[in-house]
């Protein structure tokens, strides 16, 4: 049965986000919504949902469809409210008053602490804000599910219970999810549509298979593009030989023939379609600036504590060697986040118990992306930190995906995978030998994830990193250390991690 009818859609805002594009959905459907940032993923969402216009085109929906609209961000008039005041506010004031307990039934459903549903919003991590999200669409019982980056600010325990939600309670719900999360797409979807400027493509496939299908796909275009343009080519070389003919000999014949070849070949370019070529979001590079010191970091069996002392775990006798990408596993909570915190303090200044090589430099970025000033402007934060000039920063910063209007702007105005862009920059410029990353694919789309892993490993870049995303952890990592029981230890693979985290009960 067909709930949702996309015709001919299109979308103009400023510039063209899509058009002409059509998909329908079926009650079985899981839709994988791919594109970079800024490509009007969260508008096409808008648009099904009702809260956006269209430029062109309709969108069809079964008759009563309730529509369920997982967002990014919380709505500032949530924050106040207790976890459980803000799921019980979605609901129509009259059944919020008699039956306030399907808001029980979703938080346990959900696995909601009792004493985390009696905490404000603002008081809470934003993945729990992202679970009590999830739980003011599901308390409203839609026929449809979209959900934008749902597993941004989610660990792996929390993304598990959520893949184990939408498996079972969710289970004959159909779902539009946009997400860079390439293992959760796998996962969770049986459809992917690649949405374009024009020509977007849906493959009946989930995200890695169908990815591997577009490839193929453009592969194609180009070469038929390619033998078009040849073909075209020739045609007109053989029109311009008749021609030539047909005038010395004074044939009214070869001229018809010249004309018909030359509108065989008019016929051909006009059709002829190049392959889509991807509008990059900016470059992320980084480099290396290298090291003669083997060990560039040692840990001497250091105690890792909380901020008022409580001991989390030791180290143990470990090192960080030249051209290791170390990447830190364990639960929330464990001390991934106190560790890399230790490192850079021992780094830039001292910490007890931790060794580093005097010709370390170091490329640090947090989750938070403290070590950017959010009151100044891209082209600010560049021109203070490197004394490069403004011409040379302004090319650099439209290199790596910024207007002139984005150079100009404060980075509370940014986006989140904007600043982390500029982050990226900045690193790039620091030119370090040592790369400490605490969630670094955090807001990067697909293709911004891929760029980092694929400098991260062709530079040998030492690194010591925490992630909670397993493509890029698999692709990236050459070593594991594991945070458990209060001890680090190593371990080769973080597949045994990866299954016991998703687990849920």
């Amino acid at each position: 049965m067909t709930i949702l009818n996309l015709n001919d859609l299109s979308v103009t805002l400023g510039l063209p986000l899509f058009s002409d594009l059509n998909f329908s959905l079926e009650k079985g459907d899981r839709l994988g919504l791919i594109a970079g940032n800024g490509r009007g993923k969260s508008t096409l969402l808008h648009c099904i949902a009702g809260t956006a216009d269209i430029t062109g085109g309709e969108i069809t929906r079964a008759r009563g469809l309730r529509v369920g609209h997982l967002q990014q961000e919380v709505p500032e008039a949530l924050l106040p409210l207790t976890l459980y005041e803000a799921v019980l506010s979605a609901l129509p004031p009259e059944q919020a008053e008699y039956e306030s307990w399907r808001v029980d039934v979703v938080l346990d459903d959900l696995k909601v602490p009792y004493e985390h549903q009696q905490k404000q919003l603002s008081a809470l991590s934003g993945g729990w804000q992202r679970i009590a999200m999830l739980a003011r669409v599901w308390v409203l019982e839609p026929d449809l599910m979209l959900m934008d980056e749902p597993t941004n600010h989610l660990d792996l325990s929390r993304i598990g219970l959520l893949q184990s939600w939408l498996e079972t309670t969710a289970r004959g719900v159909p779902l539009i999810v946009a997400s860079h999360d390439r293992a959760f797409l796998d996962a969770m979807t049986n459809r992917t549509l690649f949405l374009r400027e024009s020509a977007s493509r849906l493959f009946a496939l989930p995200y890695s298979q169908a990815r591997a299908a577009l490839e193929e796909a453009d592969a194609a275009d180009a070469r038929k593009y390619g033998n078009d343009i040849k073909q075209a080519k020739q045609l007109r070389r053989q029109a311009a030989k008749l021609k030539n003919i047909g005038v010395n000999s004074g044939s009214d014949l070869l001229i018809t023939k010249t004309k018909q070849l030359k509108d065989r070949a008019e016929r051909l370019e006009t059709t002829a379609r190049p392959a889509h070529q991807e509008r990059s979001a900016g470059d992320i590079k980084l480099g290396n600036s290298g090291t003669h010191a083997k060990a560039l970091v040692a840990f001497e069996d250091v105690e890792v504590t909380t901020p008022d002392g409580r001991v989390l775990f030791k180290t143990g006798k470990v090192w960080i060697n030249k051209g290791d990408r170390i990447v830190l596993l364990g639960a929330n909570g464990t001390g991934k986040t106190r560790l890399i915190s230790l490192l850079h303090s021992a780094i830039t200044g001292e910490a007890a118990g931790i060794r580093t090589t005097p010709s370390i430099q170091l490329g640090y970025s947090d989750q938070g992306l403290s070590q950017l000033d959010h009151s100044r402007t891209a082209l600010e934060e560049i021109t203070r930190r490197f004394d490069i000039g403004d011409q040379r920063a302004r090319g650099l910063l439209a290199g790596a995906g910024f207007s002139i209007d984005l150079q100009k702007a404060k980075l509370t105005a940014l986006s989140g995978g904007q600043k982390m862009r500029l982050a990226m920059l900045i690193l790039r410029l620091e030119k370090p030998n040592f790369y400490l990353l605490d969630e670094p694919t955090n807001h990067l789309d697909i293709e911004g994830q891929e760029a980092l892993e694929e400098e991260l490993t062709a530079h040998d870049a030492t690194s010591l990193l925490v992630s909670h995303d397993r493509t890029f952890v698999r692709e990236v990592g050459s070593r594991f250390w594991l945070i458990e029981g209060k001890t680090l230890r190593e371990i080769d693979s973080p597949k045994g991690f990866f299954a016991q985290a998703l687990a849920t009960e």
